[in-house]
This record gives structure tokens, sequence and C-alpha cells, in this order.
């Protein structure tokens, strides 16, 4: 089986490695591993549901950046 390192998904999922850690920290990702200081994560393995959003996904702008509501 191969695996991916915490960046190299991240890149893949369009996350950032901080998100991809919580989700291994978290035990969102099945068939993760703890080596050391260092999170494997297997190639095939799906990006989790999002929980901060409804639909489970995040609108990316024409810029490339999340879309955020106006502040009050």
């Amino acid at each position: 089986m191969d695996y991916l390192t915490i960046k190299e998904t991240g890149e893949k999922w369009s996350v950032t490695g901080r998100m991809v850690t919580y989700y291994c920290v978290a035990g969102r990702i099945p068939g993760v591993i703890r080596k050391g200081n260092m999170w494997l994560i297997p190639a095939d393995a799906e990006k989790p549901h999002d929980s901060r959003t409804k639909s489970g996904k995040t609108e990316v702008g024409e810029y490339g950046y999340e879309k955020r509501r106006p502040s009050r």
C-alpha cells in the first residue's frame, strides 16, 4: 500500500496541512498510521466530510480563496 505525507495529502485535497493533521488526530481518515512524529495517509483515502458547512464543500472565489460572509 502506498502512503502520502501530510503535505502531499493537503495538496491533493486542497486543504492545509493543519486540517489534514486534525483529520488524522480526530480519527477521521481510515488506515492512517503514525510513525514517530509523522503521519502516513493511504494514497487511496478520501477526504472526510467538512462538518463546518452544510454541504461539506467550500466555495472558492475567482482568486482561489474561500468566499466569506461579510462581517457585521
